[in-house]
């Protein structure tokens, strides 16, 4: 029983990493029905630059005017990958989400290229602090997630909500074509939900590589559990992303420690299967009322 309260407090701070990312995701789709296949490799970048703030690649900075710079760059990098995709986005969905996959090999070179393809780390700033709480074992990292996680949340819930660019971003997901017949310039929407992802994609790759190392490919492959997430979401709701994501690192929690560590893509690609056919529009589907 202990050790399973204690996998699933760490899957819900892995799944908290992986909302997230899928929040992230999710944004995108809403607002152009691009299914952004960039996100890991843009995260990735971003991951890398603080990086090479702090350690001396590119500067010798302190984290917080490291991740500021990178935050300031990140915002013109996703202008950027939006801009080379804008022209594909009104004629084809599947067009544009090719052309995503060109945008994050792009991203990928442009890391190899700048930071090599070593295996790198890169640590959070914070003080050495663990406790147990009856079988868990929290630390300072799980609160430093679990506190960050829930203010992005929230101030993006304050940003959808309260500012007239986030009613836009609700109208043009309801509906595309009123919401350009009604003069709402859909290109600005599009241009918001890239820089609130490429944002989010930030917080959560310099969540993820204390777990692990930092190298070109390591939080596009963390990634892809956050696009399990946005499956189990629907691709349409920002609660069932963040619903999805808590799912998704208990269950692979559970898995990879009862039965088989090695086996943990095939776990995630079965869940996506076995999800698509029984909530094919996500686990919130089956409830009443109007989706985030």
């Amino acid at each position: 029983m202990a050790d399973i309260l204690g996998l699933v407090w760490a899957g819900m701070i892995s799944g908290c990493l992986y909302a997230m990312g899928a929040i992230g995701i999710v944004l995108i789709f809403k607002s152009s029905m691009v299914v952004n296949f960039a996100h890991g490799n843009l995260a990735g970048l971003a991951a890398f630059l603080v990086f090479g703030f702090t350690g001396g690649t590119l500067a010798q900075l302190a984290w917080g005017p490291a991740v500021l710079l990178t935050l300031v760059i990140m915002v013109g990098v996703m202008l950027l990958a939006y801009l080379l995709i804008a022209p594909l986005v009104f004629k084809s969905d599947l067009t544009s989400t090719i052309a995503s996959l060109g945008v994050g090999l792009i991203a990928q070179g442009v890391t190899q290229l700048t930071f090599g393809s070593n295996v790198v780390s890169l640590d959070l700033p914070l003080p050495k602090w663990r406790t147990e709480l009856g079988p868990l074992h929290i630390t300072s990292y799980d609160l430093a997630v679990l506190g960050v996680t829930g203010l992005a949340i929230g101030l993006l819930y304050l940003l959808i909500e309260r500012t007239r660019i986030g009613i836009a971003f609700r109208a043009v997901s309801s509906n595309p074509f009123a919401s350009r017949v009604c003069g709402l310039n859909l290109r600005r929407v599009h241009v918001f939900s890239w820089v609130v992802a490429g944002v989010l994609g930030l917080v959560a790759s310099l969540l993820i590589v204390p777990t692990t190392f930092l190298s070109s490919t390591s939080v596009a492959s963390f990634m892809l559990q956050a696009f399990a997430a946005a499956v189990m979401g629907g691709f349409s709701s920002l609660p069932g992303a963040v619903l999805g994501g808590i799912f998704i690192g208990v269950l692979m929690n559970l898995l990879t420690f009862y039965v088989a560590a090695e086996f943990s893509n095939t776990y995630l690609l079965l869940t996506i299967l076995i999800v698509l056919n029984v909530f094919p529009r996500g686990l919130l589907s089956s409830r009443g009322g109007v989706r985030v």
